[in-house]
């Protein structure tokens, strides 16, 4: 059922506005009819009634029909005009359509059937530009609102970056803090751990039982303080990027026999034996043997902190493409999967509560992720709870340091001869082999 118009005519002539309604009569079109006879009339009905489209005469008492299309968008009234004339005139045409007109038509060229149509059409040509200007209005407030929202990111942005410099300078002020009181408490308790030592020599009079219980103590004790501090200096240059790599040739089983012979003793006092195996053609590398040895140490004291029962092993291999690997693994507590990364964060413990078993920093792993980038190489960890760790460690046979231009020792794995050569190790992560070192329980 096609849908009934509400159509207003405003024309002065009685029989133009006749003649209008009979010729949509004619054409067969639903409407509901109006008319007024002057442009007050037609701006008051539009201010008490919507209509779907108005048929205006042009030449009408009060106003012609221009002046009423701009009344009628001064009050923001919009509807689709179909403007009728007397005469055919393009100019005039042009000037309706500019204010606002949808069609022109000429009174002595209408028909019903030209009428309806125009009729129709322009309701269609004005939906469409309702749409068009609603989507428009719709772009522009989306456009206002990204805007907006662009703006408060932008704040928030600007907020955020500065949250970071102050974050950032709280975190360089936390490490010079940390790095002043390390190094200043490290010179007394270097005296606390040398008068204990001095104390502890025979020459310097008999002591009984429990005064050399109670220096001992001391003496332990300095040497483990001694150690954190250490830990919280390294971390502190690290961060900072001021601990640089002291590279040289070295042999790198003596490095870790040495360390291995000094860690001993800590093992033994929990009954846990400490075995070495070495598989390496050439021992000779190009590396830091000082931070090789604390690499060592830190993964060996870890070993013993969380073993209770059974073995440590340290283990050396060949790898293809030039380079080493060095595993320490036991069968200490283990760790659980979900702690894998979170472990070589700084101050980071499994067990992070103050009543923990295994006390630390939380400093030795973070430092020896960073040490083992540092000197190109990988670490990786594998863990089982209750049946023990592996930590391997790949090392290039020779780091590149920065400040060589390229250049770096290489060695002949054929012989202990040095060459030099410009070519860089290449980093390739190797399978270790568990079943190598004769330690079946642990199932990994």
């Amino acid at each position: 059922m096609e849908e009934t118009l509400r159509i207003l005519v405003v024309d002065d002539d009685e029989v133009d506005r006749m003649t209008v309604r009979q010729m949509l009569t004619n054409a067969g079109v639903q409407m509901q009819l109006s008319e007024v006879i002057n442009g007050n009339d037609a701006i008051f009905a539009f201010k008490n009634t919507s209509y779907d489209c108005v048929l205006l005469d042009y030449r009408l008492p009060d106003w012609d029909g221009l002046t009423l299309i701009q009344q009628l968008c001064s009050s923001d009234i919009k509807v689709p005009i179909v403007v009728l004339t007397d005469q055919a005139d393009e100019h005039i045409a042009v000037e309706l359509i500019k204010a606002g007109a949808t069609e022109h038509l000429s009174k002595s060229k209408v028909s019903s059937e030209t009428l309806a149509l125009v009729l129709r059409s322009a309701i269609r040509v004005h939906s469409a530009q309702m749409q068009v200007a609603l989507a428009k209005q719709q772009l522009r407030e989306s456009h206002e609102k990204i805007i907006r929202k662009n703006q408060e990111l932008e704040s928030q942005r600007q907020q955020i970056q500065l949250q970071n410099l102050k974050l950032l300078e709280a975190s360089r002020l936390k490490s010079q803090f940390l790095a002043t009181m390390s190094h200043e408490l490290r010179t007394p308790m270097n005296a606390i751990i040398g008068f204990s030592q001095i104390l502890l020599r025979p020459k310097f009079g008999q002591l009984t039982h429990q005064q050399k219980d109670m220096i001992e103590r001391i003496f332990n004790n300095g040497k483990h303080l001694l150690m954190l501090l250490n830990e919280v200096l390294d971390f502190s240059k690290l961060e900072a990027g001021r601990l640089e790599l002291k590279a040289e040739i070295f042999d790198v089983l003596k490095v870790i026999n040495a360390t291995v012979a000094e860690m001993r003793s800590l093992a033994e006092a929990k009954n846990l034996a400490l075995l070495v195996q070495t598989d390496l053609q050439n021992p000779l590398v190009f590396n830091d043997p000082v931070r090789v040895k604390q690499i060592l140490v830190n993964l060996l004291s870890n070993a013993i902190k969380f073993t209770e029962s059974g073995s440590i092993w340290v283990e050396i291999r060949e790898l293809p493409t030039n380079r080493v690997a060095i595993a320490v693994r036991d069968t200490g507590i283990g760790i659980s999967p979900k702690d894998f990364t979170r472990i070589f964060e700084a101050f980071r413990q499994a067990d992070q509560s103050i009543t923990r078993k295994y006390p630390g920093t939380g400093l030795g792993l973070a430092i020896i992720d960073s040490l083992v980038r540092m000197m190109q190489g990988k670490i990786f960890l594998e863990s089982q709870l209750g049946a023990g760790s592996i930590f391997k460690i790949e090392l290039p046979r020779q780091v590149t340091l920065p400040n060589a231009a390229g250049a770096s020792p290489a060695l002949n794995l054929d012989s202990n001869e040095i060459l030099y050569s410009a070519q860089n190790p290449h980093q390739s992560p190797s399978q270790f082999s568990k079943a190598s070192m004769g330690y079946p329980n642990l199932k990994l």
